[in-house]
């Protein structure tokens, strides 16, 4: 290599160094009255093995990433739909290739949630982000996609929503309305 390139390699080193140590700020100081008994300087540890270090490191790097997810209507909500109409587990998922939106939720009351399960009460599912209000389809010998015989207790019921064109996307937030039943801000899977 010529000494023009090893001048030119050392300039961009150089300029990449002082960017990165630019962009880094350092943490404003804490007064000593603020700083946890825990990070007090204190008599010093017993050095822990090195290689318990790394193998820890190792194994938590190693790990395939957790599908758990958290109860997505925890506290209120969650209280909500379960004491006001007797109702859990509501979820919209993503059906067909996208073509269909399934929503479902578990009846815990029957007496409740005998207005999700009513002929009368048209469902509609609203996605304010794409702007679209969507329906269930009605085929000419089955009839509207959707469960309609009086809810029993512990059972889960399902209704599709026709998604033609595919405006409702995966991780949109929608409102499913069926009456006077609202179920605001359910994530699309």
């Amino acid at each position: 290599m010529s000494t023009s390139g090893l001048a030119l390699a050392a300039l961009v080193v150089g300029l990449l160094a002082a960017s990165v140590a630019s962009a880094q700020t350092p943490a404003p100081p804490t007064p000593a009255s603020q700083t946890p008994a825990a990070q007090a300087p204190s008599a010093k540890a017993p050095p822990a093995a090195s290689g318990a270090k790394t193998t820890t490191a190792r194994a938590k790097s190693a790990k395939p990433p957790s599908r758990y997810r958290p109860d997505r209507f925890a506290g209120r909500a969650g209280s909500y739909y379960r004491l006001v109409w007797g109702v859990d587990s509501l979820a919209v998922k993503w059906a067909e290739s996208g073509e269909v939106l399934r929503f479902t939720y578990r009846v815990l009351d029957p007496n409740k949630a005998k207005a999700l399960n009513d002929k009368k009460n048209e469902p509609v599912l609203i996605d304010p982000q794409a702007g679209v209000k969507v329906v269930v389809p009605s085929m000419e010998n089955v009839g509207q996609l959707r469960q309609s015989a009086p809810p029993e207790g512990g059972k889960s019921y399902w209704m599709v929503f026709s998604n033609k064109g595919r405006l409702v996307k995966r991780g949109d937030h929608v409102n499913v309305v069926i009456g006077a039943f609202h179920a605001d801000g359910l994530v699309v899977d």
